[in-house]
């Protein structure tokens, strides 16, 4: 599964999808060498590809489990650690609300946030979907990703770390190396 380029989008998807330098098929100078049994994230292709993944991952916020499951997909895109995307039925649903807001990304499409409420607590937009994906992307339909700075999310039993920046939501897992966009300096990655 990839999130092609497709010829029939609009120019200015077009236009945002060709200015990346960097397409995994070479690491600059600025990357990390892996180490035996690490993976560089300047490996990943872009376009992103959206691959399945069995390994089991948990989410909880403040000891409240918000989601278990060992049938995500994950995207993996150029200098970006893996974004995990779980399927709707593995989520405690009853805690998420709609979010403010919205973002466009030129490969998966527009974006849908989510809030998670529990009693009198709320934390917002720190999930999201695409409930339209584009072309290439169809495999993010009914499925929600998660930003970890403010949860505790762990991958088979591997704690995370959110990727730099607050933006993105990619999860640093022990094996990979960067560096990863969303640091200072890493806007043209």
């Amino acid at each position: 599964m990839g999130c092609s380029i497709t010829t029939d989008l609009p120019e200015w998807i077009k236009a945002a999808r060709s200015h990346w330098q960097w397409r995994g098929d070479s690491r600059p100078a600025h990357a990390d060498v892996p180490a035996p049994g690490q993976v560089s994230v300047w490996d990943f292709p872009r376009p992103p590809i959206i691959v399945p993944d069995a390994r089991e991952i948990v989410i909880h916020w403040d000891g409240v489990e918000i989601a278990r499951t060992q049938r995500a997909v994950c995207v993996l895109e150029t200098s970006h650690p893996p974004t995990f995307y779980l399927p709707r039925e593995d989520i405690a649903e009853h805690l998420l609300i709609a979010g403010a807001g919205n973002s466009f990304c030129e490969w998966k499409g527009p974006a849908k946030y989510w809030t998670l409420a529990n009693k009198d607590r709320k934390l917002s937009n720190v999930a999201w979907s695409y409930p339209e994906p584009l072309a290439g992307a169809e495999a993010l339909a009914g499925r929600l990703a998660f930003y970890p700075h403010h949860l505790t999310c762990t991958v088979s039993g591997a704690s995370v770390t959110p990727q730099p920046g607050g933006f993105y939501g990619g999860w640093i897992t022990p094996e990979l190396v960067g560096p990863f966009k969303g640091a200072q300096g890493s806007q043209r990655w």
